[in-house]
């Protein structure tokens, strides 16, 4: 590590963790006390090639060029050529968690609780194209902040950009171009939730009309292949009857057509670059049954889609920023058969999607599967900032808030939650000690969860500032709110 006082310029503090070594060029990141703004510093000799690419001021600074650049996207990027560790990876079917940071600021602090938490491969870049609509946001820019973060935070244990939720090959093309190598297809549009109760002859009618020719395909080939087959998954044995097999295929038949076309179109635009795809049916009305995740799995081997990950519509309720609602023995059958399907039919990790705070489902994942789980977390990073705000600045705390109870029956359309603003604790009736505690009520946190685009296009700038201001604060909530969420995931060496 650099001697820190080599770092110090004037009116600045160098971020000591992120100081490397390369050749002849030394590179840290800087904080100016006059507006917490950071800066990328680069010391070398007069007319280092290490200096091209980037763009900035430059000073002489003991006998050596000194540039000190914006962290901007181009400097962003000339980073990530210099330095390899800040390109985004693969990480196989290591034991995985992706970071939502819906603000920018958030990855020194997921950094350090994955530091706290070894063995666990982070996803530190991960936004959909619907979180990045409601924060305008570009995926480039969720990508830059990450590697700004990792770069202040010193991780140099490499990390993954996770294109979350996407739809269309066009959103696909979006996260491509920004450099990210983990695609989260979601094909939740194509499951047809009225197919899980539907009488059979209506399901008939249904498998009749799916996209036969995408899927290469017929109503009877899919009939010759599956039925009659005894599926020994290892804890049990699975087999199709006529109906059990109509109802899968007329549920989830036009989703496995359109991952089919996502994963041959990501495959075609990502050539030769390292890449890894998850599916995701989660986000639907109706649980992923056994024999549906059967059906889906040996049709993707079958038309040689290959994934990393799944997440099924697992028993019970997944809701945002809250722990598990339902039966948590009914979750661990649910589980193990879903992660005997992943062993016998893969191997592929199973997903924990809406992941955030089911801090009574992790030690059940990870036992059933041995680790071989990808946890996604979003908007819990969000709420533990405006935790923080609660606890430095209250009266922009008291403003969020007062926003979340005007926004939420408009912001709620597409969550499936609980909240009912008449049970979560009313402004007029707290003192700014106990704002902190309202981000863990059960309504309050639902209720700002939801409403975090309408929070960031009125108050974001705020928000940042408030934050920038008391970044140990908010670095240390994070740290210790993931500390609960990636604890349970370490596995002995």
């Amino acid at each position: 590590m650099a001697n820190p006082a080599a770092l110090t310029i004037h009116g600045e503090t160098p971020y000591v963790a992120s100081a490397v070594e390369n050749g002849d060029l030394l590179l840290w990141l800087t904080r100016r006390h006059i507006d917490a703004t950071k800066r990328l510093a680069l010391l070398a000799p007069a007319g280092s090639p290490h200096l091209a690419g980037f763009t900035g001021e430059t000073s002489e600074y003991a006998s050596r060029t000194l540039l000190l650049c914006p962290v901007d996207a181009g400097n962003a990027a000339a980073l990530r050529v210099l330095l390899p560790w800040l390109q985004p990876q693969t990480f196989g079917l290591r034991t995985s968690a992706g970071f939502g940071d819906r603000l920018g600021l958030a990855t020194p602090g997921h950094a350090r609780a994955v530091r706290a938490n070894p063995g666990i491969a982070p996803i530190f870049a991960q936004q959909s194209i619907r979180e990045n609509v409601r924060t305008n946001r570009t995926a480039q820019q969720v990508l830059d902040a990450a590697t700004w973060g990792v770069f202040e935070a010193g991780w140099h244990n490499g990390f993954g950009a996770d294109g979350d939720h996407l739809k269309t090959t066009v959103d696909a093309d979006v996260m491509v171009a920004a450099g990210y190598t983990f695609f989260t297809v979601d094909p939740g549009e194509y499951v047809n939730d009225a197919a899980h109760d539907a009488r059979y002859p209506d399901l008939i009618a249904t498998v009749d009309a799916l996209p036969w020719t995408d899927l290469d395909s017929s109503p009877a080939d899919l009939r010759a292949r599956l039925l009659g087959r005894r599926f020994d998954i290892g804890i049990m044995d699975l087999a199709f009857d006529d109906e059990s097999l109509a109802r899968a295929a007329a549920k989830y038949g036009r989703a496995v057509a359109h991952a089919v076309r996502m994963h041959r179109h990501l495959a075609a635009v990502n050539r030769n670059r390292p890449w890894e795809m998850e599916l995701s049916v989660d986000e639907t009305e109706t649980p992923t049954s056994h024999l549906e995740h059967l059906y889906i799995v040996t049709e993707l081997r079958r038309l040689d889609v290959r994934w990393v990950s799944l997440a099924p519509r697992y028993v019970g309720r997944f809701e945002k920023g809250v722990d598990y609602i339902g039966n948590l023995d009914a979750l661990r059958a649910d589980l193990a058969g879903h992660a005997a399907i992943a062993r016998t039919f893969g191997p592929y990790k199973l997903s924990l999607h809406s992941g955030s705070d089911k801090f009574s489902v992790y030690p059940l994942a990870v036992d059933i599967t041995g680790g071989m789980v990808h946890l996604k977390t979003a908007g819990t990073s969000m709420l533990t900032a405006q935790q923080a705000i609660a606890m430095t600045d209250p009266a922009l705390f008291r403003r969020l808030y007062a926003l979340a109870f005007d926004r939420f029956a408009v912001d709620r359309a597409s969550y499936h939650i609980s909240a009912d603003p008449a049970r979560a604790p009313q402004l007029d009736r707290l003192a700014d000690a106990d704002l902190p505690a309202v981000v863990d009520q059960f309504d309050a946190r639902q209720m700002l969860h939801v409403t975090f685009g309408s929070a960031i296009m009125r108050l974001g700038p705020e928000m940042q500032a408030a934050l920038r201001t008391h970044e140990e604060t908010h670095y240390t909530a994070l740290e210790k709110h993931f500390n609960r969420h990636l604890s349970p995931f370490v596995r002995p060496r």
